[in-house]
């Protein structure tokens, strides 16, 4: 005989059940609550401040620092990143309630717990990385730096751009003009000024008045365009569209993807990147990995030489545009230091000109000039240039050629996509980040470190099955 399976509201427990068996052995959460559990306070900077909390007798009790940062790191692995949307979860999902021991922090605690240590973030991603280690979970042999874009909390539509303002202060200046005619015209014919001309003008005129407030904080932060929200977001390109954002950094092993350096950035492009992101590894990881690889956009001579240097072995990917094309690419222009002169793929010998410096470059250039141009047979395959070929030597020159000839680099640049952009695509995708919740580099700088301690610990979870 078969019956229903009916929930019974009325069941009684003989005793109250346990809290541990609200959550299986193997359930996500008990990791998380592992790992806060063993974070050291004074490394995070909060003992002096939490023993000053415990001694004080006035006031109601107040929550813990390890049971919000659970709460907060629970919600950064699952998709929850509102305050009040965690106050909801620690009601209703049974894992986080398990997790807060029952414990019901509202919105507003959360938030002041969020704005209060947000600068020790950074150290909760620095523990996850140290456990990563002592778990032999991040291999130092193959390493991937790369940046992603990353939209401010700010909306685009209410931003400043200058040809704009300075298109819509044209019109006003015209429409007032006008106004202030037609004002003038009916004082002079003796009948009143309409009523409604003088709040048109006022309203024109306070609009002018913001519009050339605006322009003058555009030029005086020597910019075109700006989000008075958020004045730190620049606009940026990514996937083809341009939006106000912030230039997110990480540098992610190859193991199993544990991300060990990350930093935001207010800077459109990667190509000053490169050797802060190596200085936070070494600091993070005391020392580098076998090889460091990275994309063209951190290709710069500078960054190449600052990180041989260093002591760093990267591997940057060559710009589309100083590809070797042809047999008379730059490339292909050996330069003899001793002779000071460049010998070309013929054999002639280009001897030294003179020094050229560039606008954008903060160091002076050699160059050599063919001064058998005019008679050498392939020369128009060479160089368009009536007067010669002339190849500019920079003082890294060595280190881009050593850069362009690593050994084995197609089959490890092919490595650098699945390497760096997976936790990228899984921190967009699954984890939904496709906007920051906070506004100024610094508290963005906050939320990216939470958000890639939260990959971290997944990243270790899904390497204890």
């Amino acid at each position: 005989m078969s019956r229903e399976i009916l929930p019974d509201y009325e069941t009684r427990f003989l005793f109250p059940p346990s809290l541990e068996d609200w959550v299986g052995p193997d359930h996500p959460v008990r990791y998380i609550r592992e790992f806060v559990d063993a974070l050291d306070l004074d490394k995070l900077g909060l003992s002096d401040e939490q023993k000053s909390r415990r001694e004080d007798s006035t006031g109601r009790p107040h929550y813990g620092v390890r049971l919000l940062l659970k709460v907060w790191l629970y919600g950064y692995m699952y998709r929850i990143r509102s305050s009040r949307a965690l106050e909801t979860a620690c009601r209703d999902l049974l894992p986080l309630v398990w997790l807060a021991g029952t414990h019901r922090p509202d919105h507003n605690t959360l938030w002041r717990f969020w704005n209060r240590y947000r600068a020790t973030i950074r150290e909760v991603f620095l523990q996850s990385v140290r456990v990563a280690m002592s778990e032999k979970l991040i291999g130092m042999v193959l390493q991937a730096v790369d940046g992603t874009k990353i939209k401010s909390a700010s909306s685009k539509r209410t931003a400043w751009h200058e040809v704009d303002l300075k298109k819509i202060l044209g019109e006003l200046e015209q429409q007032i003009g006008r106004l202030e005619e037609e004002i003038a015209a009916a004082g002079e014919e003796g009948g009143g000024p309409d009523d409604n001309l003088p709040k048109d003008l006022q309203k024109r005129d306070e609009l002018r008045t913001r519009i050339k407030d605006a322009l003058a904080a555009l030029t005086e932060a020597d910019r075109k365009h700006m989000q008075p929200h958020d004045p730190e977001a620049r606009l940026m390109v990514s996937q083809g569209r341009t939006e106000f954002a912030y230039n997110a950094q990480a540098v992610v092993d190859q193991q199993i993807g544990i991300i060990v350096a990350a930093d935001v950035t207010d800077q459109e492009n990667d190509e000053h990147q490169l050797v802060p992101m190596l200085e936070q590894t070494a600091q993070n990881l005391s020392g580098y990995a076998t090889t460091t690889l990275a994309d063209s956009g951190y290709h710069t001579a500078e960054g190449l030489a600052q990180a041989e240097a260093m002591g760093a072995n990267v591997l940057v990917a060559v710009k589309e545009k100083d590809r070797e094309v042809g047999p008379y690419h730059t490339t292909h222009f050996m330069h003899d230091e001793q002779a000071d002169a460049v010998i070309c793929p013929e054999g002639q010998i280009l001897p030294r000109m003179g020094t050229r410096r560039h606008h954008q470059k903060p160091y002076p250039v050699k160059t050599y000039r063919c001064r058998v141009f005019s008679t050498c047979p392939v020369a128009k395959l060479c160089s368009s240039d009536p007067k010669g070929r002339v190849i500019e030597i920079s003082p890294h020159h060595q280190v881009v050629i050593r850069n362009r000839r690593h050994p084995n680099a197609r089959e490890l640049l092919k490595q650098r996509q699945e390497i760096a952009e997976r936790p990228f695509a899984e921190i967009k995708e699954t984890l939904g980040i496709r906007r920051w919740s906070f506004r100024g580099v610094l508290k963005v700088k906050s939320q990216w470190w939470l958000i890639c301690a939260a990959m971290n610990l997944r990243r270790m979870l899904a390497a204890h099955p």
